[in-house]
């Protein structure tokens, strides 16, 4: 069975993103998979790039050939590299900074009110009601 590395398209018309997956050469672009090793978000500024490094050296070792848009992929993650006997193989992947943590401004007044706290009484309201209903009896 002749096996191939490939991309499966996921999302929206124009917003797509895919999955790098393991899959017999003769399946549709969106069929059935035999593994999915990674994901690959194109749009997100710098394109999000995540591969499992392990699962794709075995699947190169078995013979397992990638389409050329996930040889450059590979590539950028040093695990074609590392296939090809490279000792140096880094990953190049621009990695996404961190978002800042979100800080309320102390000088504006918030826009929600918080709720009035309910009063306690009513609860021993509920304790005299129940028992003047045993005294009753």
């Amino acid at each position: 069975m002749a096996v191939k590395i490939r991309l499966k398209r996921l999302g929206k018309i124009r917003a797509p993103y895919y999955r790098i997956v393991v899959a017999d050469s003769r399946t549709k672009r969106d069929g059935r998979v035999i593994e999915e090793i990674g994901k690959y978000h194109p749009t997100e500024n710098p394109s999000f790039i995540e591969v499992d490094s392990e699962r794709a050296q075995y699947w190169l070792s078995v013979g397992a050939q990638p389409t050329e848009q996930v040889e450059a992929i590979l590539k950028l993650t040093g695990d074609w590299g590392k296939f090809k006997g490279d000792k140096n193989a880094v990953s190049t992947v621009k990695v996404a900074e961190p978002k800042a943590a979100f800080v309320a401004d102390d000088k504006k007044k918030p826009v929600l009110k918080p709720k009035s706290e309910k009063p306690a009484p009513k609860a021993e309201e509920a304790e005299v009601a129940a028992d003047a209903s045993t005294d009753e009896a």
